[in-house]
């Protein structure tokens, strides 16, 4: 997984409010339950996230990289940790903590990238 990606499921798992719109606008097409969210881009990609308790499974393809890929996320308390797998066996694992209004995030993948991510809700992403 590109850490682009990675970034992008970081911010997936952050909580947001998430809305289901029409595709017109290059935005995600998505359906929704209590519990899952799946959503389909006009790129092609998709993806869906389940939550269960504490946790949190993201699941989808990437047109661009024709990658199938995973990622298991779960919560104590202002701490996320989380791990992913690509269907080219590409691995990740990394955390997220929330301080006040930021977040920092921090991703290690099987390639050797490594990557920090400092978002707040003032400042955006840095």
């Amino acid at each position: 997984m590109s850490l682009s990606r990675a970034v992008a499921m970081l911010l997936l798992a952050a909580p947001s409010p998430l809305l289901a719109m029409p595709n017109s606008s290059g935005l995600a097409l998505c359906t929704r339950s209590a519990t899952l969210l799946a959503c389909r881009v006009a790129d092609g990609s998709y993806y869906s996230a389940r939550t269960e308790g504490s946790h949190l499974y993201l699941r989808g393809f990437d047109s661009a990289t024709r990658r199938l890929w995973a990622q298991t996320n779960s919560r104590y308390g202002t701490l996320t940790f989380f791990t992913g797998l690509a269907s080219d066996g590409e691995s990740w694992v990394g955390y997220s903590r929330r301080v006040g209004w930021t977040t920092l995030n921090r991703v290690s993948s099987s390639s050797g990238q490594h990557f920090n991510l400092h978002c707040s809700l003032i400042g955006g992403c840095r």
